[in-house]
């Protein structure tokens, strides 16, 4: 009974910080979309678009808690899991290959992007906030064995990478007027988003 009171609980506190995280994406996602458009900055507008994923992941965790919080069994926890990861991991593929290709584009037409204080604003608040989030959910995710859990905890640090990647394109750019500092920071990016989305797939097509 105090192990089933347990579990409950874990489950809840997962849902709240699951809730807290996605609300955080959203204003991210509209903070990094506006700033990026209004900066011509490719490098926001892909941070705001990986935020807008990474609301997709946080909706499908949710609701794959809240299964489990109604006594769902676990063929249909992880049904719910590998088909957010397949989605998830398909879209971050193909976001991947946008950034590279607008990226490319900038660098040879020499498109430079504004500086944006709203742009590194919110890059500097991901970039301490993200491991806290990072650190909450990998011990809960332990707690409730939920690998799903603990790797959408690794999700927020890769949105710490990528803010972190943001912030010096961004003051590089702002100091220094280097036009291709947002391009260049940008396919950076890649990598981070890339890795995210590949690792995600896999796991979406059974593949650990």
């Amino acid at each position: 009974m105090g192990n089933n009171t347990e579990s409950s609980a874990l489950v809840q506190q997962s849902i709240h910080t699951e809730y807290f995280s996605t609300g955080w994406m959203a204003f991210e996602f509209l903070v990094g979309i506006y700033s990026g458009i209004t900066a011509h900055s490719i490098l926001l507008i892909a941070f705001g678009l990986d935020s807008f994923l990474e609301i997709i992941s946080g909706s499908t965790l949710i609701w794959r808690l809240r299964k489990e919080a109604n006594g769902a069994s676990d063929a249909e926890i992880e049904h719910a899991e590998r088909r957010s990861s397949l989605i998830v991991g398909s879209v971050l593929l193909l976001l991947s290959v946008y950034v590279v290709g607008v990226s490319l584009f900038n660098l040879f037409t020499h498109q430079a992007a504004d500086q944006s204080f709203s742009g590194i604003a919110i890059a500097v608040a991901s970039v301490i906030l993200m491991p806290f989030l990072t650190l909450r959910k990998r011990s809960l995710g332990k707690r409730l064995n939920s690998d799903a859990l603990v790797e959408d905890g690794m999700c927020n640090i890769t949105c710490a990478y990528m803010a972190a990647t943001v912030l010096v394109g961004g003051i590089l750019t702002a100091l220094f007027g280097w036009w291709w500092a947002d391009s260049v920071a940008a396919l950076v990016l890649v990598y981070f988003i890339a890795s995210e989305g590949w690792e995600s797939f896999q796991e979406g097509r059974g593949k650990d």
